[in-house]
């Protein structure tokens, strides 16, 4: 009787030995696992990153997203090598974006244009919310309305007054259908109810000539570039795009300001890399980026530029890219702006 309880409870410890162990190394199976993606999370980035850039080298785009670049890459402690891939006014380099591996070592130099092709473009095959993670905003830069020096408009409401009594007489010109210089005056009609009669021209410098010499009325161009002809008189500011005044010329009233309420429409910057990409390696990303903007030396080189910068959180850039997006959607389609 004896020996029949010991060899029961014998196999009673056994078992709980058995339960213990099994317990132990799910326990230890557990914190390996835990310690894996920790290390991983630790290791990124652990060689070069590449940032697409969907336009030529020299261009403001390019030169924005190398200085970005280069103080990123210092606080990531790794090289971010900037690749131009231009073509299709961005779509080439934003598709290849949507379809790279999302692992964070393959992210994307975007712009207004990432919200608005899509609807602009029916050959355009990506979706800019739902292909791609946001990272976070960088910056916007205002285009500004601005009409001739000789202009008799002094200020925005004895234009749009004008326009108004004068449906189709004033021109405005643009850098060509599509451009966020075109889209500003296409907002501006929406917003105000003008008709204005729509000049494309192969870019902005072949057609501020026309504007200097007075054979089109007003223009919509980025801000920036026309401070010296505006500081010089050769064109008056009726007002900047954006819903807030640039630092860059806070003497200039925003449009909205000087007649237009509502009306915003920048040329915004930011990171975003291909959908799905691990939380992570997102936020990593984006406290590099915030840690360069904030950085006394990038400002000052951004804003020799002529941009505002902007920074934040991934979910904060990702609703503002919907909202544009949802927006310039249905401003192309009401106005059937669309290019082959």
């Amino acid at each position: 009787m004896n020996s029949m309880r010991t060899r029961g409870l014998f196999r009673r410890n056994v078992g709980l030995r058995r339960q213990w162990l099994r317990a132990g190394l799910g326990a230890a199976a557990l914190a390996f696992t835990a310690l894996c993606a920790t290390a991983a999370w630790a290791a990124f980035p652990d060689k070069p990153l590449r940032l697409i850039v969907g336009f030529t080298p020299g261009g403001t785009t390019d030169t924005v997203a190398r200085i970005v670049a280069l103080s990123m890459g210092e606080r990531l402690g790794q090289t971010i090598v900037v690749e131009n891939r231009p073509g299709a006014n961005g779509n080439l380099a934003t598709e290849s974006v949507s379809r790279a591996i999302p692992d964070g070592y393959t992210i994307f130099f975007t712009s207004v244009g990432h919200a608005v092709n899509p609807s602009l473009y029916k050959s355009a095959r990506y979706d800019p919310v739902k292909d791609f993670t946001p990272i976070g905003q960088v910056l916007t830069a205002p285009n500004v309305l601005v009409v001739p020096g000789n202009s008799p408009f002094n200020n925005l409401k004895e234009l749009i007054a004008y326009a108004r009594a004068n449906p189709g007489k004033l021109n405005v010109a643009s850098s060509g259908f599509g451009s966020s210089v075109h889209l500003s005056a296409e907002l501006f009609m929406q917003a105000t109810g003008v008709k204005l009669t729509h000049i494309p021209y192969k870019g902005t410098s072949v057609a501020v000539p026309d504007l200097l010499a007075g054979v089109v009325s007003m223009m919509f161009p980025n801000l920036p570039t026309m401070l010296p002809l505006i500081e010089s008189g050769k064109l008056k500011a009726m007002g900047v795009t954006t819903s807030k005044r640039s630092q860059v010329a806070p003497n200039i009233p925003t449009i909205a300001e000087a007649g237009v309420p509502g009306y915003d429409m920048g040329t915004w910057y930011g990171l975003v890399g291909p959908a799905n990409m691990p939380p992570d390696v997102v936020m990593q990303l984006n406290q590099a980026l915030n840690a360069a903007l904030a950085d006394p030396k990038i400002k000052a080189k951004l804003n020799a530029q002529g941009v505002d910068i902007v920074s934040g959180s991934p979910q904060a850039f990702g609703q503002m890219i919907q909202a544009e997006t949802d927006k310039w959607s249905r401003l192309i389609k009401a106005n059937g702006i669309t290019i082959e």
